[in-house]
């Protein structure tokens, strides 16, 4: 199932053991603003920002870091400064009094059903080992018609492909 990039509804994607990470509908209008739709745009990023829903396993990312000054882009590469990304982790704890963290990255790729390449899935296991988070991060890739999500295993180091799931009413 695919999500057309046209559409501002929330998306919703199941892990294998039935939990779910929801995408607010305000993050994916903004996550698609920076799909690669022209041959001039440049992949864009940042980190996903959100919180646990007390008494479920599920997950809801509220927020998103956009491009920023330090940031490197090209055509085919994203580079995230740390400190200004950090920063608005940071506030957002603060501000939540706890409630919202860091739960992962995002970028875009200029192509209809995005699929990592060698360089993501490589950053994407270093995060699981080094970041200093939750147990499980997810990774997002906004392309031209589907926004994708990978979710990674602190304990396990592998990655998985979530699928896309009917939002409930």
């Amino acid at each position: 199932m695919t999500n057309e990039t046209a559409t501002t509804e929330p998306l919703v994607f199941c892990q294998p053991d039935g939990r779910r990470i929801k995408l607010t509908a305000s993050v994916v209008a903004q996550l698609l603003r920076y799909a690669q739709h022209q041959l001039t745009d440049k992949e864009a990023g940042g980190v996903l920002i959100g919180r646990y829903l007390c008494d479920s396993d599920d997950i809801v990312v509220d927020q998103v870091t956009e491009p920023m000054p330090g940031d490197k882009r090209g055509r085919y590469f994203f580079h995230r400064a740390q400190k200004a990304h950090q920063h608005a982790i940071e506030q957002a704890w603060q501000a939540s009094q706890g409630t919202r963290t860091y739960l992962g990255e995002w970028h875009t790729h200029p192509e209809a059903h995005p699929t990592p390449s060698g360089v993501d899935t490589g950053d994407w296991l270093r995060k699981l080992q080094q970041d200093q988070y939750f147990e499980r991060l997810f990774f997002v890739i906004v392309g031209t018609q589907e926004v994708r999500v990978w979710c990674g295993s602190r304990k396990q180091a592998k990655l998985i492909s979530l699928q896309s799931h009917p939002v409930e009413s």
